[in-house]
């Protein structure tokens, strides 16, 4: 008789699961996969992250040149994948999420010009899902590669193929990835403002709305047992049916005036949600019924969200509010924010504009001007418990934050800095 569980085949069979699972769940939860990270909500779900750091900042492990654009990175299986402007290339390059080091790259010509001088890179955040590489460039360009080896599966030119316009700063829809379709807020004409595509093929499965697009990326979320898209456009929320692209409802929240962008990503918080623009637009709390929607409250001086996504843990918002634009008065605050109700809890002034993530109970606050900043997520009062001057100043591009490393690039380079326990 076997007395030994662990030679039981049974047993070996089953504790082989129970150990892969484990496995995949840590290495699901620790990858960065597109923008906002795995559940597009700015969380971080580790638990790896030192309370402090050295004097001089936590070490940098690697950095590298790099060409134009403000497209944050993506992290996936040890991969991260950068989309930047190399000439008159845009250009996708997979790396060694350790070392920086290359493992393939792919490009293809564009033309696309900035109106206003800034920069004639892309836009959007890659978005990795089912071993494929999404990307979607200033041009309309929507590609999906292979994540092996670069090998490109398909692609769409959305701005031909769907007449759409090219926006104030180009086109930057970050692809979410739905079950089997990719959805972009491309703002087409002839009812192609959201579109479906076959994450598979490339095919066209379904388009809604004339809502010209935003600098929003679209949010996927289950409420009251059903699957819901939220895309905020350059009008407002349009909630749809994943499966049919069926319109649920729509909000209107935007500017009066036409000199103005949506960009931040809605957020959903079990049958709320957030939305949020600078502009004199302000921010609003929505509760979701099954095919309509009823206003819980709204403000524009509360949490007015210029570019950058607040975060949400234990009821409270998270996230800086005002205008991000060098000199524009009065500058941006990041706040505290009772979710259910608006209130403000606190409110600090002069940190200047910058990108939130949160990460246990900790706030990391990554800073135009080049620094980073470790915040308390509490409701009582700010309290910052880290300042670093880690980058050079230009950093907007949303970062990611996989198996403790933050990744994140400025006009030229991209760092990978390490933010773990030290052991």
């Amino acid at each position: 008789m076997n007395s030994n569980p662990c030679r039981n085949p049974k047993f070996s069979h089953w504790l082989l699961v129970l150990t892969c699972s484990l496995f995949c769940e840590v290495a699901i939860s620790s990858d960065w996969p597109q923008i906002l990270g795995p559940a597009r909500n700015g969380v971080y779900a580790g638990s790896d992250l030192a309370e402090a750091w050295p004097k001089a900042g936590p070490p940098i492990v690697w950095q590298k040149k790099i060409g134009r654009g403000f497209a944050g990175p993506a992290v996936a299986a040890g991969k991260l994948i950068l989309f930047h402007r190399l000439e008159d290339k845009e250009t996708v390059a997979c790396l060694d999420a350790q070392t920086g080091d290359e493992l393939w790259q792919i490009d293809y010509p564009t033309a696309y010009r900035d109106d206003f001088g800034f920069d004639d890179g892309p836009r959007a955040v890659p978005a990795v899902a089912d071993g494929r590489v999404y990307t979607f460039g200033a041009e309309g360009a929507l590609y999906c590669l292979d994540l092996a080896t670069g090998r490109k599966i398909w692609n769409v030119d959305t701005k031909t193929g769907f007449k759409a316009g090219k926006g104030y700063f180009g086109m930057a829809c970050s692809p979410l990835v739905e079950g089997n379709a990719v959805l972009m807020n491309i703002g087409g004409a002839n009812g192609a403002g959201i579109v479906a595509f076959d994450k598979a093929t490339g095919k066209l499965l379904w388009k809604a709305t004339d809502d010209e697009a935003s600098y929003s990326s679209p949010t996927a979320a289950t409420i009251n047992g059903m699957r819901h898209v939220f895309v905020f456009t350059r009008s407002g929320l349009a909630a749809l049916a994943p499966l049919s692209g069926k319109v649920e409802f729509q909000f209107p929240w935007r500017a009066s005036y036409s000199a103005s962008v949506n960009a931040a990503t809605p957020l959903v918080i079990d049958d709320l949600v957030f939305l949020s623009a600078s502009y004199q637009t302000g921010a609003v709390l929505l509760r979701v019924k099954e095919s309509s929607f009823e206003t819980v409250w709204s403000g524009d001086d509360l949490l007015s969200n210029h570019y950058a996504t607040s975060v949400y843990r234990d009821g409270f918002l998270y996230g800086f509010d005002g205008r991000a634009d060098p000199g524009f008065q009065p500058p941006p605050s990041l706040r505290c924010v009772e979710f259910k109700t608006g209130k403000v809890r606190w409110s600090k002034t002069g940190l200047g504009a910058g990108t939130v993530t949160l990460a246990d109970d900790a706030l990391l606050l990554l800073m135009e001007n080049g620094q980073m900043l470790r915040v308390a997520a509490q409701s009582g009062q700010y309290k910052e418990t880290a300042r670093a001057q880690i980058f050079p100043a230009g950093m907007r591009a949303f970062p990611a934050l996989a198996d403790g490393c933050l990744y994140a690039r400025s006009k030229d380079k991209l760092f990978c800095v390490d933010l773990r326990k030290r052991k």
